[in-house]
C-alpha cells in the first residue's frame, strides 16, 4: 500500500475564508450562524443559516467564471485554489486528478431560476443554466484552469460526499491512476425550496431569535440542525511523489471507510450498524487500533436520533478507551458536501497544533450521550497522533476518514 500524504488544504466556511481564519475561529468557539442575508427569509419558519460571509467572488474569480457558476462551484474553486497554492505543486496534467463531492449541486440556482420563470418569459432562463447546476462542472472549471487531465469523478453521497471524495481520491492513487489528486467538497443549498422541505421534515432548528446558539450538537435542548454552506479542498499525493519534489507534508491519510446502513432513506440505523462498520473499516484500513485515535470530529448535526445513534456507535467502537469527540457543526452549521473535507482539515490541524476544537452551545449533555468528553464550549490541549472524521448522510451513507501525523 502506498502512503497517501496531505500537502495542501483550503477552506471557505461560515466562520472564515482560508485555513488560518477557519481554524482560529472554530478553536476560539465562534459561531458563523446568523439570520439569512442571501434572500429575505421573513416568511419562512426557519430564517437562520451558516452563510459564508464577506465573500466577494470578484476578489477570486474572473467575471466570466462568476457569470457561469453557482455559489457552490465558487466556494469549491476558491478552496481548491488555496490548497493548490499551499502545496506549491506544479501540475503534471495526466498524472493529476480531481474528485468533487457535493450533496445537492446547484439546487438553489434551480429553485431561483424556476421562480423567475414562473409567470415570466422563457428569456429568464439563461444559456448557462444547465452547466451552473451540474455537480461535475465544479470540478471541470478547476480542471480547465489548472490543466488537470487525470481521473475526474463527482460523488454525490448526501452528507458523506466530502469524505467519500477523499476516499475515492485515495483509491485512484492506490490503483496507480494518478500521483496527485485534488479532493474537493462544496455546498450552497440556501433557498426557500430546500428550507421548506427540511423544516417540514422537522430536521431544522427553529431558534430564529438566537441564531448563534441554534446549532447544539449533543445538547439535551437541541432541536435540529442548521444549514451551512462553503467549500473545502485537499491536495493529496503519494509519499514518493511528495518527497521527490520536496513538498511540505501536513499529514497522512491513514485509512478510509465507506458503508451503507441499508435501513432507511433518512433515519440512521437505530443501533448504528453502518456507522460502527464504517469506523471499524477505516481502522482496519489504517492498520491501527481504536485506542490509538485521540480525537473524533463527529458528524454531530444536533438532530435527536443522529446524535444519540452516533454516540452509541462511538462507544461501541472505542469501548473504555474513548477519544475526545467534538462537533464543529455547532460553529459552522451542517455544510453537507463541504463538511467531510473541512472537518477532516480540522482533524489535521488538531494533530498539528495539539488543540481539540470545541463543541459550542453544549451546556447540558443529553443523558443518552453521556460518557464521552465532547469538549464543551472551550478548546482543549492534547497531544494526539491520529484523528477520525465521521460524515453520515441520507440513504444510510457513512464515511470515516482517519488522518495521522506524518512520520
Amino acid at each position: 500500500m502506498k502512503k497517501i500524504v496531505i500537502t495542501g488544504m483550503g477552506a471557505v466556511t461560515p466562520v472564515g475564508i482560508g485555513i488560518d481564519e477557519y481554524w482560529k475561529n472554530i478553536t476560539e468557539g465562534k459561531s458563523g450562524i446568523d439570520t439569512i442575508k442571501t434572500f429575505d427569509p421573513s416568511e419562512l419558519a426557519v430564517q437562520i443559516a451558516g452563510e459564508v460571509k464577506n465573500f466577494n467572488p470578484s476578489d477570486y474569480l474572473a467575471k466570466d467564471l462568476i457569470r457561469k457558476t453557482d455559489p457552490f462551484m465558487q466556494y469549491a474553486y476558491v478552496a481548491a485554489e488555496e490548497a493548490i497554492k499551499q502545496s506549491g505543486i506544479e501540475i503534471e496534467p495526466e498524472r493529476t486528478g480531481i474528485i468533487m463531492g457535493t450533496a445537492m449541486s446547484g439546487v438553489a440556482t434551480t429553485a431561483f431560476t424556476q421562480d423567475a420563470l414562473s409567470g415570466a418569459s422563457h428569456k429568464k432562463v439563461g444559456p448557462r443554466f444547465i452547466p451552473k447546476i451540474l455537480g461535475n462542472i465544479a470540478a471541470a472549471n478547476i480542471a480547465i484552469d489548472y490543466n488537470i487531465q487525470g481521473p475526474s469523478f463527482t460523488v454525490s453521497t448526501a452528507c458523506s460526499s466530502g469524505g467519500d471524495a477523499i476516499n475515492t481520491a485515495c483509491m485512484c492513487m492506490q490503483a496507480g491512476k494518478a500521483d496527485v489528486m485534488l479532493a474537493v467538497g462544496a455546498e450552497s443549498v440556501l433557498c426557500p425550496l430546500v428550507i421548506y422541505s427540511l423544516a417540514n421534515a422537522k430536521a431544522l432548528s427553529r431558534r430564529n431569535d438566537d441564531p448563534k446558539t441554534a446549532s447544539r450538537p449533543f445538547d439535551v435542548t437541541r432541536d435540529g440542525f442548521v444549514i451551512g454552506e462553503g467549500g473545502g479542498a485537499l491536495v493529496l499525493e503519494t509519499e514518493e511523489h511528495a518527497l521527490a519534489r520536496g513538498a511540505k507534508i501536513y499529514g497522512e491519510v491513514k485509512g478510509c471507510g465507506n458503508t451503507c446502513d441499508a435501513h432507511h432513506v433518512t433515519a440512521p440505523h437505530p443501533e448504528g450498524r453502518g456507522a460502527i462498520a464504517c469506523m471499524k473499516q477505516a481502522l482496519a484500513d489504517a492498520g491501527i487500533d481504536a485506542s490509538e485515535i485521540g480525537y473524533v470530529n463527529a458528524h454531530g448535526t444536533a438532530t435527536n436520533k443522529g446524535d444519540t445513534v452516533e454516540t452509541g456507535a462511538i462507544k461501541s467502537v472505542f469501548g473504555d478507551k474513548l477519544p475526545y469527540v467534538s462537533s464543529t457543526k455547532g460553529a459552522t452549521g451542517h455544510m453537507m458536501g463541504a463538511g467531510g473535507i473541512t472537518e477532516t482539515i480540522a482533524c489535521v490541524k488538531a494533530i498539528e497544533t495539539g488543540i481539540i476544537p470545541p463543541t459550542i452551545n453544549l451546556n447540558e449533555i443529553d443523558p443518552e450521550c453521556e460518557g464521552i468528553d465532547f469538549v464543551p464550549n472551550t478548546a482543549k490541549k492534547a497531544d494526539i497522533r491520529y484523528a477520525m472524521s465521521n460524515a453520515f448522510g441520507f440513504g444510510g451513507q457513512n464515511s470515516s476518514i482517519i488522518v495521522g501525523k506524518y512520520e
